[in-house]
């Protein structure tokens, strides 16, 4: 299958393209620069020069390919339009899709969030958690006022690339939690986390910590895009989970036994401003259970890289200094 790639330079896209690679597919990822040209060329793929903005470029990019993997977004539209720009964005990126594949049957796979409130197994701070994980059968974003701004349009994604499989296209969504690691993740949340430690001299939790995170390694990811290419059914949501859940206690406590540092709990009334997350409060407190189930019993996805907490020995997350 020749399989067109965007986001293919980055923490998770520069696993999937060998992932594909090593299956027997050929791969063509999107490059906008000399720099990620030079990327893409070197994980082993065919470079296209072009860049998501350019959408009559990537209907032609997709309809010359046997199927896609999306994982591309437009972060430069954060400083000026925050998330609701980024979200209109991806919306005309999935339209443009939907033009170039409609009637294909040609596989989409878009990548979507676990590390946002965008499921089921969400709970507001303050609020009881629920009595089960989010299943990939649950809908985006559960209803209501009280979901608002990148919550929302993180649904109205979600449901438009679900919506292309009315198309005729073989469409799905793999969620991805908000850590992903491996020994190249250098900007995920992890890397934020022990930062903040290090300037805190303490690693912190909210309140008594078990509020679950799940977490994935990126190499199991890539595995899990990949079978949703080859196999996955139009219309379906999948989650890379490698459990429902670490509690949040535990992976701070995991930080400040490598760091030397001791885990302790941030009361509510210090977790905002001028606090100790500061801006990172609203996440840290939230609480996301989440089972892949349906996931494994439909692709026959199994994480086999290590989890979360032996990741962290691995060497990677603390360099000698």
């Amino acid at each position: 299958m020749h399989v067109l790639v965007t986001g293919g330079t980055g923490h998770i896209g520069s696993y999937i393209i060998p992932e594909l690679i090593a299956a027997g597919h050929e791969v063509t990822g999107l490059a906008r620069s000399d720099k990620s040209a030079a990327a893409v060329s070197a994980l082993g793929a065919r470079v296209r020069r072009g860049d998501i903005s350019d959408l009559d470029g990537l209907r032609a990019a997709a309809a010359e390919s046997d199927g896609v993997i999306h994982v591309a977004h437009r972060q430069d539209l954060l400083p000026v339009g925050g998330i609701d720009a980024v979200a209109a964005a991806e919306l005309q990126v999935m339209h443009a899709y939907g033009e170039a594949l409609a009637g294909t049957g040609k596989p989409l796979v878009v990548s979507g969030s676990i590390g946002s409130p965008t499921n089921l197994g969400w709970t507001a701070p303050g609020a009881s958690f629920l009595d089960r994980p989010a299943t990939e059968e649950d809908p985006a974003l559960p209803g209501g006022d009280a979901y608002k701004g990148s919550l929302r349009v993180r649904n109205v994604v979600e449901l438009a690339v679900i919506g292309l499989a009315e198309r005729g296209v073989r469409s799905s969504i793999v969620r991805i939690p908000t850590i992903a690691h491996s020994t190249t993740d250098n900007a995920g949340f992890l890397p934020i986390l022990i930062k903040l430690a290090k300037e805190k001299g303490v690693i912190g939790y909210p309140g008594d910590g078990a509020n679950l995170w799940p977490a994935v390694h990126a190499r199991d990811l890539a595995s899990l895009f990949r079978l949703a290419l080859e196999k996955g059914p139009a219309g379906k949501t999948w989650h890379g989970l490698e459990s429902e859940g670490i509690p949040f206690r535990e992976i701070a406590e995991a930080i400040g036994s490598r760091l030397g540092l001791p885990a302790v709990s941030i009361p509510a009334d210090e977790l905002m401003l001028p606090g100790y997350f500061g801006f990172l409060a609203n996440l840290v407190t939230l609480n996301l259970p989440a089972s892949s189930l349906i996931t494994r019993q439909t692709l026959g996805w199994e994480p086999a890289q290590p989890g979360l907490l032996a990741g962290l020995d691995n060497g990677h997350y603390f360099p000698a200094s």
